[in-house]
């Protein structure tokens, strides 16, 4: 049976069903599963266990890379299954149970998860349920679209469960370059000085006295949603590739640009995009998500190379690279979050990176995680271990949402910080940009509030930086007032209309 799928003959007598699979879970074990994105996770056993909790009362702690595609999260959540989730997600019904309490999630920088674990912060990992394209003759995995957390899954895990994807083409074997580090205080440096450069070996090392059971399953990754450019997204791209032309104008850059990093969305595909439109060339990128607009950029010949943790495309562009993959397979790069995160990496290579803000306020703290303070969107991810190590720390978000603009996501202070004004040195809005370098906080205030806040919210803003300034300090603020905007919102439905005399 799929005998070029099990080259190790010892696995042949594990097959076993995804419901026989599901029924190794035990209630509060601690599981690590593929994924990262929606690529690479487990199509088969998590829904079978999904199923399972319909019935029975058993939830686990689920450890993953990154978010899980399909409905997998939600079927989870829905039937009570989860006990704790870390370290990101992107599931609305997730997150409906994480903000009610009824799922506890720990949100984590994702090149710190394993470390955690490896260093014993976190419980033991009981069971590893990891995705493959294939088990070569030496019991070891080829791994799919992603590579995420897997390798330290399958080192610690007692147990590990293989998936194996038949919709995956054999030939993805040598787009990986898997890496474990050493313990500590023993760790080398990583020897990565350019996003091609391969440290590792191209199959994760399984233990075979650690695998209980082999599924297939023929399911192939989520596509990702790719959304058209709009108004504002174009805008936002338009004011950071003006800035790179004048960093090149100046000296600073060069055409290549440096090694790119770009979050997951809609803004950073219409910022990569709009690079293949510009006067750039020889570009590289050592990020966490290839998304379709890197591999624009490769067939543009504006890109040599990509480097990331997974392989996140709509379903176009997916059919697209399977039909061409011997074009790309010299082109990208996927390794474990481990690797593509690494601050020592990140600050070595000089990387741009480009992510993604809730809000940020006048001084430049930058909230990425949480709805009015306390509402998990959907976590953290990478943008922290990009920010503090980056050579530039750029992040975007639009000046004002919903109907009648109603939310402003410029802000006196920001109602949660995930990065700190520290590590922040570009901010951009469908208004304008704001340089931050070597400002001090009064002069990022103004700046901010010049160049990246919405007409209707510009003047409410600048009233409170002129009276927080009138009371002194090194970074003014009127405590009683300083998230009056997010009070308003609550009582009223609006930012706005935040009367000045109010204020007075």
């Amino acid at each position: 049976m799929h005998s070029e799928r099990i080259q190790f003959q010892n696995y042949e007598e594990k097959v076993i069903s995804a419901h026989e699979a599901s029924l190794f879970f035990k209630d509060k074990m601690t599981v690590g599963t593929s994924g990262f994105t929606k690529a690479g996770d487990s199509k088969a056993v998590l829904p079978a266990f999904a199923e399972r909790a319909k019935e029975e009362e058993i939830a686990i702690t689920l450890i993953t890379g990154a978010s899980l595609g399909h409905t997998t999260d939600a079927d989870l959540a829905q039937n009570n299954a989860l006990y704790k989730r870390m370290p990101f997600q992107v599931d609305p019904t997730l997150r409906k149970k994480i903000n009610d309490g009824s799922i506890l999630f720990v949100d984590q920088h994702l090149s710190e998860t394993v470390e955690l674990l490896e260093n014993k912060h976190l419980p033991k990992m009981d069971l590893a349920v990891l995705e493959a394209a294939y088990i070569d003759e030496n019991g070891n995995i080829i791994p799919t679209t992603s590579v995420g957390n897997s390798v330290t899954f399958a080192h610690l895990a007692e147990k590990i469960i293989i998936e194996i994807n038949l919709s995956i083409p054999m030939n993805f074997k040598g787009i990986h370059d898997i890496y474990l580090p050493e313990p500590y205080p023993n760790r080398k440096p990583l020897d990565i000085t350019a996003s091609s450069e391969r440290i590792g070996q191209d199959f994760i090392s399984i233990d075979p006295q650690k695998v209980i059971g082999v599924v297939f399953t023929e399911i192939p990754d989520s596509p990702a949603q790719v959304v058209a450019p709009d108004e504002k997204t174009t805008a936002i791209a338009g004011h950071l590739l003006a800035f790179f032309e004048k960093e090149i104008a100046d000296g600073r850059l060069t055409k290549s640009l440096l090694p790119l990093q770009a979050g997951i969305g809609k803004v950073a595909n219409a910022v990569m995009s709009g690079l293949g439109k510009g006067d750039f060339e020889n570009l590289e990128m050592y990020s966490e998500v290839l998304q379709d607009s890197t591999f624009e950029l490769i067939d543009s010949g504006k890109m040599n190379f990509a480097s990331a943790s997974s392989l996140t495309v709509s379903q176009n562009c997916y059919a697209h690279i399977l039909n061409n993959f011997e074009l790309y397979k010299d082109k990208i790069l996927l390794r474990p979050q481990q690797i593509s995160n690494s601050a020592e990496v990140i600050r070595r290579l000089g990387i741009i990176a480009i992510n993604t803000a809730i809000e940020f306020d006048i001084y430049g703290n930058v909230n990425s995680t949480h709805l009015g303070g306390t509402k998990m969107m959907n976590g953290i991810g990478g943008s922290g271990d990009f920010a503090r190590n980056a050579y530039l720390s750029i992040f975007v978000t639009q000046s004002a949402s919903k109907e009648d603009n109603a939310i402003s996501h410029v802000l006196p202070m920001v109602s949660h910080v995930d990065h700190t004004e520290h590590d922040v040195d570009i901010l951009v809005t469908d208004q304008g940009l704001a340089d931050l370098r070597g400002l001090a906080p009064r002069e990022r205030a103004q700046v901010i509030i010049n160049n990246c806040v919405h007409p209707d919210y510009k003047e409410t803003l600048q009233h409170y930086f002129e009276r927080a300034s009138e009371r002194g300090g090194h970074t003014p603020h009127i405590l009683e007032e300083a998230f009056a905007m997010h009070t308003r919102f609550n009582q009223t439905g609006t930012m706005k209309e935040l009367v000045l005399e109010e204020l007075a």
